[in-house]
């Protein structure tokens, strides 16, 4: 199975609204409620691909008790360590004149030195069964910031391939643990190397500890380096719609693609089609399948020249 880290889990809320106006009342059209977290994202999509997947983090409160709710139905695993606080909510507001969102995140709930330690024995428990591992999102409060190096680090001890996908001094840390592969966005590369060109980045992320480095691009697609190569894939042409979970999407295909034995071509033709199709559908973190397979044959990947 692949398993998916969601620290920081949240009940994800779309709101649909004709035209977004500052400082006006709005009336919503369509709302959407899902279980969500960047992990959680990550292993919808896993499972919509036909992998046996399980998520863990934590969950607490009635918004946690709505979140498992919503994720029960779903083809993944429930292993999410229960808290005393209240799970967070995001929201998600879509301008249906521009298809330009405004994201809303609220804070998480504060998890104490007790609750750690029962994720640390869960965690320990799914590793024996994992073939990979996914650390997903930001920390909730009282988690230390050290704390996915300390992931990296016991599930490297297991002997299990593992993707960081975070931001700031979580992600610095956590790449000193050497992750077999990170994706951050060009923006949280610039700011972990101070290389503001994504290439140059990228390869200094890998001198930092990192197996391989896939940035994501937004609209231009996905840039990786690694030890066999450097690619870059792109969509076919720009797209405009909600990118909440693109970024997901991505991450679910390069680790499916990694357990399945593909190359990194295929692997980055797999991520960029199934980030865009998540991009083009209405409800936040979602994915239409056809668009993803019309898209797989459509995206350009090419292979850049290694660094001297």
């Amino acid at each position: 199975m692949i398993l998916t880290v969601t620290l920081n889990t949240a009940l994800d809320l779309t709101y649909k609204v004709a035209a977004l106006v500052p400082h006006t009342s709005h009336r919503v059209t369509d709302v959407t409620e899902r279980p969500g977290g960047k992990g959680l994202n990550v292993a919808r999509v896993l499972a919509a691909l036909g992998h046996e997947t399980v998520v863990t983090g934590f969950a607490g409160g009635p918004t946690g008790d709505v979140l498992r709710g919503l994720l029960a139905p779903l083809p993944v695993r429930d292993a999410l360590v229960p808290v005393a606080g209240d799970t967070r909510r995001t929201v998600a507001v879509v301008d249906a004149a521009t298809g330009d969102t405004t994201q809303l995140n609220e804070p998480g709930p504060a998890v104490t030195p007790t609750e750690w330690s029962a994720f640390l024995a869960t965690y320990d428990s799914l590793l024996t069964d994992a073939r990979a591992v996914a650390l997903c999102g930001s920390l909730p409060p009282g988690v230390r910031v050290g704390a996915y190096a300390e992931l990296i680090r016991r599930t490297r001890a297991a002997g299990v391939p593992v993707v960081l996908d975070t931001s700031g001094e979580p992600l610095r840390r956590g790449i000193a643990a050497r992750p077999d592969l990170v994706k951050p966005n060009a923006d949280e590369l610039a700011r972990l190397t101070g290389a503001r060109e994504p290439l140059r980045a990228a390869r200094d992320a890998r001198r930092r500890g990192a197996h391989a480095v896939a940035a994501s691009l937004g609209a231009d697609g996905l840039l990786v380096v690694t030890p066999d190569g450097t690619w870059r894939a792109a969509p076919p042409a720009p797209v405009r719609g909600n990118p909440t979970g693109a970024g997901d999407s991505a991450v679910a295909g390069l680790l499916s693609g990694l357990v399945e034995g593909l190359p990194w071509p295929d692997r980055l033709r797999r991520a960029v089609a199934l980030s865009t199709a998540t991009v083009l559908a209405p409800a936040a973190g979602e994915y239409d399948p056809r668009t993803y397979q019309e898209l797989l044959d459509r995206i350009t990947v090419t292979e850049l020249a290694t660094a001297a």
